[in-house]
């Protein structure tokens, strides 16, 4: 087990589903942006990071097929599965380290992260991360990234991490990738502070979709 699954691990084994910063009772924000770029009930949709997330729970109750589920710790992917009980089954899981996960090409017409892309701070991770994002997604797919905003925290669960604005974010994924919209939400934490968050959409490819973020 690397140095980053023993981490990962370690906090989903000594904290409870709920208990943890990035927590919500529901990713609202997530849901919207994600019915909006891919609103066929049969769009194969990978949650990055998706640990133990009620984000699929969502995602099924809305009628979605096919969904995956993916995150470095199997402790917090078990949470979920246990949580859906048998409709689990209706779910792909994947535990493993993003980074070098063995990811299907051109699988995958909705990408979702929230929370994984601000905890890498080496260039090399971010690099190793847009080829694996470039690998999984459909040409003309779509990529909902939420990261820590310009006003975020720069550590998070004893690690370092790097806030964006839509710009920078934008830049970093390059110019395979156009940016459609991004807004700037205030997380509450079950702790009672606030951190700021960044969702952006973006579509691999240079068309579009109408419509704006509500």
């Amino acid at each position: 087990m690397t140095e980053r699954q023993q981490h990962w691990e370690t906090v989903y084994r000594t904290k409870a589903p709920d208990a943890v910063s990035w927590y919500r009772p529901h990713l609202d924000t997530s849901l919207a942006l994600i019915e909006r770029a891919a609103p066929d009930r049969g769009a194969a949709v990978l949650d990055v990071g998706g640990g133990a997330s009620t984000l699929v729970d969502d995602l099924l109750a809305r009628g979605y097929r096919d969904l995956g589920v993916l995150d470095i710790s199997a402790e917090a992917l078990n949470v979920a599965r246990e949580r859906l009980g048998k409709a689990a089954d209706a779910v792909t899981w994947l535990a493993a380290d993003l980074l070098d996960a063995p990811l299907q090409e051109a699988r995958y017409d909705l990408w979702h992260d929230r929370a994984v892309f601000h905890f890498l701070a080496l260039e090399e991770q971010r690099a190793r991360y847009l080829k694996q994002l470039t690998r999984a997604l459909k040409p003309g797919g779509h990529a909902v990234l939420a990261t820590f905003g310009p006003q975020g925290p720069l550590k998070c669960s004893g690690l370092d991490t790097v806030r964006y604005d839509a710009d920078e974010l934008a830049r970093v994924l390059g110019d395979g990738f156009t940016l459609l919209d991004s807004t700037l939400e205030f997380h509450a934490t079950p702790f009672g502070t606030t951190q700021q968050f960044l969702y952006a959409l973006f579509q691999r490819g240079s068309a579009s979709i109408s419509g704006a973020m509500r």
